[in-house]
């Protein structure tokens, strides 16, 4: 007993493997469950995200400490001696904050998918196996191992849309899966030439890696295959039309899980890949990256208005909110980096919020069109409540996060040493463009659903408000939406510490 008491209460114990594996592992267990209808399925998946959850709260509260910008909980495993492939795990202040959204944002997204009666056992097992590649990607410190646990997550992504979506399911599917495995490939190359450049022997090690010269030539083409792959991923215009398309089909857990967590995966892979092991050609992309960063924010905040699909709407809105991440990675300071990482955050929460209000919204008058939509408010004040909440957090209102966020990528951009002052002012002026443009569309969208008559007076409807399930999912979310709009350090803190010693690498590397 005193052995496996001391084993729990020290790092040696291999926290991050069981919180990589267990989720699929037990989700190859559904397909065992006797099939006595979905409830016992159901209530299995829960309590198996909620114990991961739990496991990763436990670890990284007792075991992770936050003024160390090294990496902590590491396990270093063989696994393929002739390709010198290890299972490496580890995490730091950088990873810590994806990890807990992760957990968080699945956990809301397995109760929000309740009503799925249709394949159940499968269709849950997709969602744990999506949680396994999703933290692996976030703790992998193999770029090998990185990839593989990239790759982990697109076939459930597929499935789950192709088989749980709308009436345009198959086409959705099909354009995700191309263009995201398109992205991969220029991974797996960017992967292959950092790993077998300067050694007789593969170097897959992220901590190699980052103290490896590459001639500058070679170097700006690792950055551009890397770069592909997460411009696809995050998405980076004109690599984003696949999103529309697929949040516009899939079912709306699915879809909490793409825009809460997915499309981390690429900012992530831009920070932990591009400019941790490739500073000096991020050096030299990072001012086209504010540039596009810019035109992103206004171009989809501008495109978001015309989208008649309401789904289709938001997700216009997230890839507009990715520009202020492209944009405080691009920065190269602290501040716009730690406004990227908290924008990651908060855009994490918000975005899967309004996906899953969306899909509720649906679940009660059968409608995707926001012309058809109007007068909804009255019968369902509950959602209407929350619905305008959320849209108030998604166009940046003080004391909530994604006003805090923004505001920081912004102090990180005017402070930038690396670019004149013109330039500063003119993405500054196109920035804020999109940032009036936001309420519109947000506002805009809000009246068509919720106000005016067309509904309200269909005898034909019966509306039901929001349930305590429902009711739950949205109340958890919001919690930590308006805790980090009024004390951000909850998240700033896992971060700045890491944060100073890439933005180190700049100036005395």
């Amino acid at each position: 007993m005193v052995k496996v008491y001391l084993a729990f209460t020290t790092n040696n114990f291999p926290w991050l493997t069981i919180i990589v594996v267990l989720p699929i592992f037990a989700g190859t267990l559904v397909f065992f469950l006797p099939h006595r209808g979905n409830k016992v399925i159901r209530w299995y998946t829960i309590c198996i995200c909620i114990l991961e959850l739990l496991l990763t709260t436990y670890a990284f509260c007792y075991h992770f400490q936050l003024d160390d910008p090294l990496i902590q909980l590491e396990q270093d495993y063989k696994w393929i001696n002739y390709f010198y492939f290890h299972w490496r795990l580890g995490i730091d202040g950088l990873s810590i904050g994806p990890i807990l959204l992760t957990g968080f944002i699945t956990t809301l997204a397995t109760l929000a998918a309740w009503p799925v009666t249709r394949d159940s056992k499968l269709f849950y097992f997709l969602m744990l196996a999506m949680y396994s590649g999703q933290i692996g990607s976030f703790s992998s410190r193999d770029i090998l191992l990185f990839f593989i646990m990239w790759e982990l997550e697109l076939i459930p992504v597929y499935l789950l849309l192709s088989m749980w979506g709308g009436k345009k399911r198959l086409y959705s599917a099909t354009k995700f899966i191309l263009y995201t495995a398109g992205g991969s490939i220029f991974l797996l190359m960017g992967v292959l030439g950092m790993g077998l450049y300067g050694y007789n022997e593969p170097t897959l090690n992220f901590e190699t890696s980052a103290n490896q010269s590459y001639p500058a030539a070679l170097e700006i083409i690792l950055y551009f295959g890397f770069l592909i792959a997460y411009a696809v991923k995050l998405p980076i215009i004109p690599l984003h039309t696949w999103l529309p398309d697929t949040h516009g089909e899939a079912h709306y857990s699915t879809c909490m899980l793409l825009a809460g967590i997915l499309l981390k995966m690429g900012a992530y892979g831009l920070v932990r890949i591009n400019m941790e092991l490739l500073p000096h050609a991020h050096s030299i992309f990072s001012p086209w990256l504010m540039i596009v960063g810019a035109i992103q924010i206004i171009y989809a905040a501008s495109t978001s208005p015309g989208q008649r699909n309401l789904k289709k709407r938001i997700a216009y809105s997230s890839v507009s909110h990715m520009g202020f991440i492209i944009i405080g990675i691009g920065s190269i300071t602290d501040t716009g980096l730690n406004g990227a990482i908290l924008q990651m955050i908060s855009h994490g929460f918000i975005g899967a919020a309004l996906f899953f209000l969306a899909g509720t919204s649906y679940d009660r008058i059968c409608l995707v069109y926001l012309e058809e939509m109007g007068g909804i408010a009255i019968p369902i004040p509950k959602i209407f409540t929350m619905f305008s909440s959320f849209s108030m957090a998604s166009l940046a209102l003080p004391g909530m996060s994604g006003f805090v966020a923004e505001l920081v990528v912004f102090f990180g951009l005017i402070t930038s040493q690396k670019f004149l002052l013109m330039p500063k002012i003119l993405i500054t002026f196109v920035t804020a463009i999109g940032m009036i443009l936001t309420p519109i569309y947000s506002l805009s969208m809000l009246r068509q659903m919720f106000y005016g008559y067309k509904q309200f007076y269909d005898p034909n409807l019966n509306f039901l408000d929001s349930g305590p399930r429902e009711l739950f999912v949205s109340i958890c979310i919001f919690i930590p939406v308006i805790g980090l709009g009024i004390y951000p350090d909850f998240v700033l803190s896992l971060s700045m510490d890491k944060v100073e010693a890439i933005i180190s690498n700049y100036f005395y590397r």
